[in-house]
């Protein structure tokens, strides 16, 4: 047994820091974006995201995810309900972590995979079904994907690489968001003022915070890979906050406040899959690129296909993690993550990204579109036209954000 006391301390502070992450990190990011009529019930299509996946993880999705590989495609019921695993068991992934640490870790990334999609659904989208479709896209997208790279599946076998889920996270809930945008249709008032900027603030440090054991723990251990791959994770996110605000400035003669929150978010998402093979250098340009190729797929290519991301969820995770996912087979440098890229000679890992990026992106697309028909056809899609111009707080939840003052 290699059971590291130190590992496992950092592993359980990394999966604390992605739990923050969603709750309440993403809650609050999302719910400050949300017009104010909305906001309550944003913030509970992320809780109860988090709490349902994290329940059919326990239940059978670690299992499909990192169980006995089946054809490359899945992996089998062995830990069904966790059945078999002892306290004091090594994962079998990294013999230097307790199971259940493991499990829990990972945990984290499948809960909050499906709620970052619930950006491209505010306002707009009926709370029973996006309760079943949570579930559904868990299980039918998030844990065969998760098998296919981290699980022994067939993309790893072909050396598809993904440090911390620029792939098995961020490209399959931003394709998933998309085509579920696009299948519920716009909203009626498009134009959408966020509620409270403050929040989105607070959300995006909550959730830059939470990127270091989202990334540095995808380490799997304290070692020199955790600490190189926290310190380029806060480089790209500041290094794309700013691109994102001077290419606002430049164009629209305005900083805005909203734009900086944005590019340190796109950052973020496109440095994950190369967090752990890519050096300080490389960092500063996968930081640049996420800003400006993130801010054109949200300010002008959504424009100009004309679909109702609501929080541009695509733009930024989906776009972002494409692309990381690729720049990782270019600036990978052999001495941080034992990869060699294009830039240090080595062309090979090309070619099993974009099959990645490609075999990720079809079938999240083709299975998110039949989750959505199939869950429209049986209790439909979208809220009435009231509902959603009365906002869903109080026509769903029964609540209000702010009560008016009780007067004597």
């Amino acid at each position: 047994m290699n059971i590291n006391p130190a590992d496992n301390a950092w592993i359980l502070v990394s999966t604390a820091l992605v739990l923050l992450m969603s709750i309440p990190g993403l809650a609050v990011f999302y719910g400050g974006l949300t017009r104010t009529r909305s906001v309550l019930n944003t913030v509970m299509m992320v809780f109860t995201a988090f709490g349902l996946v994290s329940f059919i993880w326990i239940l059978y999705g670690y299992s499909l995810s990192f169980g006995s590989d089946v054809g490359g495609v899945i992996g089998s019921l062995q830990y069904f309900l966790l059945s078999g695993i002892k306290l004091t068991d090594p994962a079998p992934s990294s013999d230097n972590l307790y199971h259940y640490l493991f499990v829990f870790f990972q945990m984290t990334f499948a809960a909050i995979t499906v709620a970052l999609m619930a950006g491209a659904f505010i306002e707009r989208m009926k709370f029973s079904a996006w309760l079943i479709i949570a579930v559904l896209w868990g299980t039918f997208v998030y844990f065969p994907v998760a098998h296919w790279i981290w699980g022994g599946g067939w993309l790893s076998g072909i050396g598809t690489l993904d440090f911390a889920g620029g792939l098995v996270v961020h490209e399959t809930s931003g394709l998933g968001a998309l085509v579920g945008a696009v299948l519920l249709g716009r909203r009626k008032e498009p134009i959408m003022l966020p509620a409270n900027l403050s929040l989105v603030a607070i959300g995006t440090g909550l959730l830059w915070f939470g990127w270091f054991g989202f990334n540095g723990g995808s380490a799997l251990a304290i070692n020199q890979v955790a600490v190189s791959a926290a310190f380029v994770t806060t480089i790209a996110a500041f290094v794309g906050g700013l691109t994102w605000m001077f290419a606002e400035w430049i164009l629209f003669k305005k900083p805005t406040s909203l734009g900086m929150f944005t590019g340190i978010i796109a950052g973020l998402a496109t440095i994950t899959p190369a967090a752990g093979f890519v050096d300080v250098g490389a960092a500063l340009i996968i930081g640049f690129l996420a800003g400006i190729i993130c801010f054109i797929a949200v300010v002008y290519v959504k424009n100009k296909i004309g679909y109702d991301d609501s929080l541009d969820v695509f733009g930024v995770h989906g776009v972002g993690g494409m692309l990381g996912a690729f720049l990782l087979a270019v600036f990978a440098k052999p001495e941080i993550g034992d990869v060699t890229g294009v830039l240090y000679g080595n062309f090979s890992q090309v070619v099993p990204q974009i099959i990645g990026i490609l075999a990720v992106g079809i079938y999240t697309i083709v299975l998110t579109f039949i989750i959505f028909k199939a869950v429209d056809g049986v209790i439909g899609l979208r809220v009435t036209q009231d509902e959603e111009i009365e906002g869903l707080d109080e026509r769903t939840h029964g609540e209000r954000l702010m009560n008016e003052p009780i007067k004597f």
